[in-house]
């Protein structure tokens, strides 16, 4: 097996080197080189991506880039969107848990900010709330953290700072953040009626 590296700015596919990409089962990574490497007599040429975070380096043919699901980092206005899913209401099934817990991980793993900002939505647990089970713990954190590694990216800043951004929509969403006077005047009037 031989390597061949080339490091300049090259584009394949529509992506080039040091672009950072989104690779549905590990999230947002770095395209630091295109390899061609000569494996069992064929040449294949790679895109050499690293997961700084989890101190990881793939190797994708780039030929099928399409198959596994790699992407560009979403548009800004998509990420605006993603983040204004998280002040809407819970969707919790009324399945069993590890039946949501297959459909939470298949969102996560697909790699959408959409369905993986659904996944932290219905998954955030304030601190007035029940505690989470370890497992939907794990989710929650699985999708946060591939939700603020994105949003951090597309916006130009560091992943606490889009951590921080996350949690500010969730605590706007139904029932989650502070009460106001004027939202507790309200309840009381409709047990009253």
């Amino acid at each position: 097996m031989s390597t061949k590296s080339t490091k300049k700015n090259q584009t394949r596919e529509g992506f080039r080197t040091n672009e950072y990409i989104v690779y549905p089962a590990h999230g947002v990574g770095k395209i630091v080189a295109i390899e061609e490497q000569e494996i069992a007599g064929a040449k294949l040429e790679l895109f050499v991506i690293t997961f700084e975070k989890d101190k990881m380096t793939l190797r994708v043919p780039t030929s099928k880039i399409a198959n596994v699901g790699m992407r560009k980092l979403a548009e800004d206005d998509l990420v605006g969107k993603a983040l204004a899913t998280l002040t809407g209401r819970a969707r919790v099934k009324r399945t069993m848990w590890s039946r949501r817990a297959q459909e939470y991980e298949a969102k996560i793993n697909s790699g959408d900010l959409g369905s993986i900002a659904e996944v932290v939505r219905d998954l955030y647990r304030s601190d007035t709330q029940p505690e989470q089970s370890y497992s939907e713990r794990q989710l929650y954190e699985s999708a946060l953290d591939r939700m603020a590694r994105e949003v951090a990216a597309v916006r130009g800043c560091t992943e606490t700072e889009a951590i921080q951004e996350i949690e500010k929509m969730l605590a706007k969403g139904p029932r989650r953040g502070a009460r106001t006077d004027a939202e507790g005047e309200g309840d009381d009037q409709e047990e009253a009626a």
